[in-house]
């Protein structure tokens, strides 16, 4: 049954089909990034530059390091003095196992309308629907009216030194201008059971703390008693972080987040009175907890242990990995209590740190942000958010630029997008892409 007219807007037959071209050849370009400076963008770089290229687009590929290749393009807009926004995605992906997979993870497989293979929904399918609507524009000799700045960067999925914390430390002037910026996590149908349908935008991220745990003890025979056990130490300090319960701590995105949330299921959330049960309510929201209960709070969850080289030899040094998580203003907090929870005989140190983030939720964007989405699906509740970990937009924060998660996709019931994330069989419907590429082509038009 044909689409109504109303729904299709001005994006063509072309645009729609390069989405699912491109979300799958770029998928098949591996861009698994192992952490530690493993991994080359660059193919998948000169992939999405030669495709700006050919709509008349002028790329700018950079690197701090060889291999590690992110490209920056400008659009000019109509109005020079309107401020700039930047579209901005990762080429890079998280590792893969081929065994654990229905489908081999690289393939890009397009089968029964679903395109499956790593990056499908983090954040390849955002890369490709973003060259699909500027080619359109292209095509159709469009111009937005605000400098519309697109970064496709490197390195998102580890530290961001060769990323988006490069460009933004090492080249602000292609950013010159620009306030706000979009990109991924945000802006997907999350069904929240009886029918409800949400669609949760991002309005701000915890902070992240990555941190390196170290207990130095007696080094000494494992048969005698040793009271200066690194290993002990250690282990006794990672089970007392791993068992803390951080206490909740509610932000103006996370507070806009449950009211709405809470009173889209019937339910008055008076979170001003002192004696309000914050996790009683979340019980109460069913599905649609997931989308605060990571957020309400700091976080602290050991990751990775290192200690010893023989069964019976004590060592002298011992080391465990925090990924730590803290509330835009829970940074004092985390510290105090990391420095009580390690105790004496450990230290901390930060592996990895950037800041949280917050944006509001009523400017003027968020409000045509909810209206693109919800001009395309009426049945839509748009609901604010914030996400858990984190994005490139911690690194565009040093220059001034407001972050927002919005990658629009229409998704079925029962399809599990938060599980596919850096999870396996990650895939994402055909028409989710389309969908995708109306909605952003709109908002991008009426920013």
């Amino acid at each position: 049954m044909a689409e109504a007219p109303d729904l299709l807007g001005p994006v063509d037959r072309q645009a729609l089909d390069e989405v699912v071209t491109f979300t799958s050849e770029l998928i098949r370009i591996d861009t698994t990034n192992r952490g530690g400076g493993d991994c080359r963008e660059r193919p998948a770089a000169e992939y999405v530059a030669q495709r700006l290229a050919d709509a008349g687009i002028e790329p700018t590929l950079l690197e701090r390091t060889p291999g590690r290749t992110n490209v920056v393009a400008r659009i000019p807009g109509t109005d020079p003095t309107a401020d700039a926004l930047l579209v901005h995605g990762h080429l890079d992906v998280v590792p893969a196992e081929p065994a654990d997979w229905s489908v081999h993870p690289f393939s890009g497989e397009v089968r029964d309308g679903v395109v499956w293979g790593r990056g499908a929904v983090d954040m390849k399918n955002m890369d490709a629907m973003v060259l699909s609507v500027v080619r359109g524009w292209a095509r159709e000799g469009f111009r937005p009216r605000r400098d519309i700045v697109i970064a496709y960067t490197a390195d998102e999925e580890d530290s961001a030194a060769d990323g988006s914390g490069f460009l933004a430390d090492q080249h602000p002037e292609l950013f010159e201008g620009c306030t706000e910026g979009i990109s991924e996590s945000g802006a997907f149908t999350f069904h929240a059971g009886d029918g409800l349908s949400l669609y949760p935008i991002a309005a701000g991220e915890r902070g992240t703390g990555w941190l390196k745990l170290t207990a130095e003890g007696r080094a000494g025979h494992g048969s005698k008693v040793n009271r200066e056990n690194a290993v002990s130490a250690l282990a006794a300090a990672v089970a007392r972080i791993g068992e803390h319960e951080w206490p909740i701590r509610l932000t103006p995105t996370v507070r806009a987040a449950i009211s709405e949330i809470a009173a889209l299921h019937g339910i008055t959330a008076d979170l001003d009175d002192p004696g309000f049960d914050v996790a009683q309510l979340l019980g109460k929201l069913g599905p649609a907890a997931s989308l605060v209960e990571n957020t309400v709070r700091n976080s602290s969850n050991p990751t990775m242990l290192d200690a010893g080289y023989k069964v019976n030899v004590i060592p002298g040094h011992a080391t465990a990995f925090i990924d730590g998580r803290m509330v835009p203003g829970g940074d004092d907090e985390f510290h105090a209590t990391l420095d009580r929870l390690t105790g004496p005989s450990v230290s901390w140190e930060f592996y990895h740190r950037e800041q949280a983030l917050t944006a509001p939720v009523d400017s003027p964007t968020y409000a045509k942000l909810r209206a693109a989405v919800e001009r395309f699906d009426p049945d839509a509740h748009t609901v604010p958010y914030c996400m858990s970990g984190g994005t490139d937009a911690k690194q565009f924060a040093r220059l001034g630029i407001t972050g927002y998660g919005f990658t629009p996709l229409k998704l079925p019931v029962g399809f599990d997008y938060q599980r596919l994330f850096h999870g396996v069989d990650e895939r994402v419907p055909v028409d989710a892409l389309h969908f995708g590429v109306r909605v952003l082509d709109h908002y991008l038009r009426t920013a």
